[in-house]
C-alpha cells in the first residue's frame, strides 16, 4: 500500500454518486504511481491508497 498525501489532489466522484437508490460512492485521485480512495460522505475520515496496478487489477476484476 502507498501514502497519499491528498492535499491538492484531484478527486473524482462515481457517475453513480448522488443517485437517489444509491448513497454508498467513493471518490478516487490519481497521485503518481499511488491512486487514493475516500468516502465521498466523509472525506475527512482518511484516504485508502492503492499502487496503479492493484488499482488495475480491481478494475478489470
Amino acid at each position: 500500500m502507498s501514502v497519499v498525501d491528498p492535499t491538492g489532489l484531484v478527486w473524482r466522484t462515481s457517475s453513480c454518486s448522488g443517485d437517489a437508490d444509491n448513497d454508498n460512492c467513493v471518490e478516487v485521485a490519481f497521485s503518481g504511481p499511488a491512486v487514493g480512495v475516500r468516502d465521498s460522505k466523509s472525506p475527512e475520515a482518511g484516504v485508502v491508497a492503492f499502487s496503479a496496478s492493484a488499482w488495475q487489477r480491481f478494475l478489470r476484476s
